[in-house]
């Protein structure tokens, strides 16, 4: 294995998750009521939550065990059980014609819908923060666990567990939240609560304290990133919907490997702990300019959606 065959396959993985995650995140809103969206987007990402607190912890041991390849092969397979699965799925009746409109023609209006949308615009501004400098921390993981606390590769399972484990409770609290509700206020807090909770971890040598830092760390994000995606579905009208969830894709996944190359560059240079440390201070930075003039916007977040989800009162 060479470094140009990870490039050529993480190239392969980014041009599916382009067309998967949107899709599946628009898929969502189509096959729930509209008042249950906030507990159906939280429990699909808590699957994703469950995933992050056990699968490193196994890893950890097969590549400590049976080696790195081994793991890549065992999630391949693991991919056909998903694949049967939307194979099964019948969903005929969500097709809409989209009339004689070019498909550049949709792309742009989705741009523009995005861009006049002030508390969308704003949210999509916040993410793309956090993605840029935010999350790459977890691209230097291995660096903190060899280098830094010393705890080799079962070590690095168990840290990436911890920040799964704080996905699983934001998940879980989501899940069982009732409408919409103070959102637009948890992604300022989220924001802010992530960069000082990475700032925390750069500073601290020791492995069980840092395990204690990346739960809160991943709660933050994991609620960050979910309140956004289901306040921007809540805010989209329907023909639209696909279009602002796959900008924000673009936006999560595309920042997230330019600020992991930087990360890189940085630590490099600087050593992984300060790259961790200028990140979070980043990120605190972010949710300040997202708390300004946030009354107005919540107003008009709050017509938009009882535009879209009158009859299901999910505001309340």
């Amino acid at each position: 294995m060479q470094l140009w065959h990870i490039l050529v396959l993480a190239g392969v993985q980014g041009i599916v998750n382009a067309v998967d995650v949107p899709a599946r995140q628009a898929l969502v809103s189509a096959i729930v009521e509209r008042d249950n969206l906030l507990n159906a987007v939280a429990l699909n990402s808590s699957i994703f939550s469950n995933a992050s607190s056990v699968a490193p912890v196994i890893a950890g041991f097969l590549v400590a065990t049976v080696g790195e390849g081994w793991c890549f092969a065992i999630n391949g397979v693991t991919y056909a059980a998903v694949v049967g699965g939307l194979f099964l799925m019948r969903l005929e009746e969500h097709r809409k014609s989209q009339g004689k409109q070019s498909a550049v023609s949709r792309i742009r209006e989705g741009f523009h819908f995005v861009h006049d949308t002030a508390p969308i615009r704003r949210i999509l501004v916040v993410l793309t923060a956090l993605s840029f400098l935010g999350a790459p921390f977890t691209v230097l993981m291995p660096i903190f666990a060899a280098r830094v606390l010393h705890a080799g590769p079962r070590g690095l399972g168990l840290l990436m567990s911890a920040n799964g484990v704080g996905s699983l409770i934001g998940s879980l609290l989501l899940a069982s939240k009732r409408g919409l509700s103070g959102l637009g206020r948890w992604i300022v807090f989220g924001s802010a609560g992530f960069g000082a909770a990475l700032i925390l971890f750069s500073l601290s040598r020791s492995f069980a304290l840092s395990l204690l830092i990346l739960a809160p760390a991943g709660f933050c994000l994991f609620y960050v990133l979910t309140a956004s995606n289901t306040l921007i579905q809540a805010m989209s009208p329907d023909p639209l919907r696909g279009r602002a969830i796959g900008i924000l894709s673009m936006l999560i996944l595309g920042a997230a490997p330019f600020g992991a190359l930087i990360a890189g560059l940085l630590a490099q240079r600087f050593g992984a702990p300060l790259t961790v440390a200028l990140g979070g201070l980043a990120c605190i930075v972010g949710a300040l300019v997202c708390s300004s003039n946030l009354p107005a916007l919540t107003v008009q977040g709050r017509q938009l959606i009882l535009a879209n989800f009158v009859p299901a009162g999910i505001y309340k």
